[in-house]
């Protein structure tokens, strides 16, 4: 069995890691890919806006759905009657990477433009901030521990019979300026761009929503988990952008 749970970690990492390396590809609009955020030859281009926005907007939801409610305490208690306990975190990895595939595949470009920056400068450091996004995102993986994040971790304890022991609030790098350094990194690359579509403005604003609402719930998390340690912390540290949300 425990053969079996590292293989199936493996495969939902690698998994993973596919469907996230190609949003950084979607969200610039790569034209290399199959689809983008302004490009999917599997759906008619003249498609009426409501209709478009519509399904846009319920990819959106499916994916802020998936993500916190898979995360939340609650549902890993009754899900991990289902799903052993040592890959859980890998069925959930597995289950956001379907959700972007989802996304990939049915989204709906809307290409009525919102700004247009043609000054070559500023696109170059557009684009800076758009790659900068995304390096927050991935160095900030690691540094709450990149391979407990996605399941690794647990699914190693298991085959060496260890527990993970007890949670303890650690504050490294990004983390002693903001507190969702992760987050923030995402909304820098949604936002960072010399080029923004309406289909383009609508995937930024719903992940904006969807963040706002997700640290709401993981806040409530985190308090129950470290106590009045968080509640320090959060005092003393901005959410999103440095000084800025800190919750008395």
């Amino acid at each position: 069995m425990r053969v079996a749970f590292g293989i199936v970690a493996l495969v939902c990492y690698a998994a993973f890691f596919a469907a996230f390396v190609y949003l950084i590809g979607f969200v610039a609009g790569w034209p290399s890919l199959p689809t983008h955020v302004d490009a999917n030859p599997f759906w008619e281009p003249g498609a009426a806006l409501a209709t478009a926005a519509a399904i846009d907007v319920a990819l959106i939801a499916l994916f802020g759905i998936q993500h916190s409610v898979m995360a939340r305490p609650g549902f890993k208690a009754a899900w991990t009657r289902i799903v052993p306990a040592p890959i859980e975190r890998s069925v959930y990895c597995l289950a956001a990477a379907l959700v972007l595939v989802l996304i990939y595949a049915f989204w709906h470009p809307i290409l009525t433009p919102v700004w247009s920056i043609e000054n070559p400068t500023l696109r170059a450091v557009i684009w800076v901030l758009f790659g900068l996004g995304w390096a927050i995102v991935f160095l900030s993986t690691w540094l709450i521990n990149h391979f407990e994040l996605f399941g690794l971790a647990q699914v190693w304890r298991h085959w060496k019979g260890t527990h993970g022991g007890t949670p303890r609030l650690t504050t490294p790098l990004f983390y002693r300026l903001v507190r969702h350094p992760l987050y923030s990194g995402f909304l820098l690359a949604f936002w960072a761009t010399p080029t923004m579509t309406l289909g383009h403005f609508l995937l930024a604003a719903g992940m904006t929503i969807y963040v706002l609402i997700a640290i709401r719930y993981e806040e409530r998390d985190l308090v129950g988990v470290f106590g009045k340690d968080y509640v320090d912390y959060r005092r003393r540290v901005g959410m999103l952008v440095p000084g800025v949300g800190k919750q008395a």
